[in-house]
């Protein structure tokens, strides 16, 4: 099955039904060490995440690696431009879980960007961005400690799909004169647009599936955290996109309010349920005067659907929802992309989980890190229906590699997202035990000692992963 890698003679393999992992107490997982700083970051992170799983269960669970390759490393044994060469991929495909260093995205040839290949060859389709604070870590934000909000961006879709002709392109300009004279003027909306002939040109596709599979997702997560975090928010920039980016919000609702109906509430429903519990004899046209401040202004016809929508509300959901019931469901709301990027900022603690699209999700998620202290203590994950990759999230740095100094923070917490993803919470506690004291006693790399006050000596990336196992106990 394999060219050049030979997988471990121990240990089993990594299952799936109904998109979830089956996980032995001795997996198989393939790693990429990574390109760059990974030669240092690698290995820090693998000594964390051994010990923690030895110590949090006494030699009863071991993960038995297999190194695979991709990046820089593999052009070296495979060959040039063999950034992601067969045999990795049929060791993800087989063994269902990965964690890997960061990668060098390709010039001059190979594949266009090798995290997003891997998402769409897996269908990873979900890539989830926790962003929480460790007492300790600078940061450039008053009050860090507010935010612990966690990212579920649309991995598949949008104009990451990277559908597109550049500008000159002989395809791209008859899509062009398609558009310009057949297919716009036939659409009323959109009035004389054109598009200018001189023009590069891409394909922005959003799906109903792609949507609601990934607020599926989000909704469970939703549903394990403790009730004060029970959130989910759609993050879209609808006002403006409303095919796309409005549909997303509209599927997301839908999907959330049918397949979790009895778990949770929208925001205006609670609005509605709300009004009726302050004042139980409220009318409807009144409450509806309530949840829309514009409702003077509306014609009859949108007067009378806000209507309908509160009574359609309070048949529906008041015997299940009714009496203050729905505060224990999970709110289901919607932001606009634009607001959340400030509202993460001065009102980060009224966020828990957003779901977005792919482009929204990638600005949104490396802001929040930016909070709470950089890139380099953000973790990532690509999970689908029958494989998942973990990830470090910042780049390969290649002017610091080999030199034992840059933070593993990213690749260590990412393994703590794939440890508690298999079921094995108690070494990720651990783990995240033993890096938030490390951080609060100053036990910290360069690019976080240079910002503390007063300064620090900073560790090595070897004696980061060390004061992180020493606080395990």
């Amino acid at each position: 099955m394999y060219e050049k890698i030979t997988p471990p003679t121990v240990g089993e393999k990594i299952t799936f039904k109904n998109g979830e992992p089956i996980v032995p107490d001795n997996p198989i997982i393939p790693f990429i060490r990574g390109d760059g700083t990974g030669v240092d970051i690698w290995p820090a992170s693998q000594k964390v995440l051994d010990a923690a799983v030895a110590k949090a269960y006494s030699g009863k669970r071991k993960i038995n690696w297999f190194k695979v390759y991709a990046g820089d490393e593999a052009c070296e044994l495979y060959g040039t431009y063999q950034y992601l060469p067969q045999d990795t991929l049929t060791a993800i495909k087989e063994y269902g879980v990965a964690i890997k260093g960061p990668l060098t995205t390709p010039v001059g040839g190979g594949i266009r960007s090798l995290n997003v290949a891997l998402r769409q060859i897996f269908d990873l389709y979900t890539c989830v961005r926790p962003c929480r604070y460790y007492a300790g870590t600078p940061s450039p934000h008053k009050t860090p400690e507010k935010l612990d909000v966690i990212v579920y961006r649309e991995n598949t879709e949008d104009i990451y799909l990277g559908i597109e002709w550049k500008q000159g392109d002989e395809i791209g300009d008859r899509l062009i004169k398609i558009l310009n004279e057949e297919l716009i003027p036939a659409t009323p909306e959109h009035g004389n647009k054109r598009i200018p002939l001189d023009s590069g040109i891409g394909i922005k596709p959003i799906s109903k599936k792609g949507s609601q599979r990934l607020v599926r997702r989000a909704m469970k997560h939703a549903l394990l955290l403790p009730k004060n975090k029970q959130m989910v928010t759609l993050v879209h920039k609808g006002n403006i996109m409303k095919y796309t980016e409005g549909a997303f919000r509209d599927w997301g609702y839908e999907l959330a309010t049918t397949e979790f109906r009895k778990d949770c509430i929208t925001e205006r429903e609670s609005w509605i349920l709300g009004n009726k519990e302050t004042n139980p004899n409220i009318s409807s046209e009144e409450n509806a005067r309530m949840i829309d401040p514009g409702y003077d202004a509306l014609t009859p016809e949108k007067k009378a659907q806000i209507v309908k929508e509160v009574e359609t509300v309070l048949n529906t959901i008041w015997a299940t929802h009714g009496d203050g019931k729905w505060k224990q469901k999970v709110m289901v709301n919607d932001r606009i992309a634009d607001s959340i990027f400030q509202q993460i900022q001065t009102r980060p603690d009224e966020y828990s989980i957003l779901a977005t699209m792919n482009l929204n999700g990638d600005y949104l998620s490396d802001a929040a890190a930016a909070i709470v202290g950089g890139l380099g203590m953000g973790p990532g994950a690509n999970i689908g229906d029958e494989a998942a990759v973990f990830e470090a999230t910042h780049g390969t740095a290649p002017k610091h590699a080999g030199l034992d100094r840059i933070n593993p923070g990213s690749v260590i917490l990412s393994g703590v997202m794939m440890l508690e993803y298999m079921g094995w919470q108690e070494a990720a506690d651990l783990i995240k035990k033993g890096l938030g004291a490390a951080i609060a006693n100053g036990q910290v790399t360069y690019d976080l000692a240079r910002l503390l006050e007063p300064p620090v000596e900073p560790l090595k990336c070897s004696e980061f992963a060390e004061a992180i196992v020493k606080q395990f106990g």
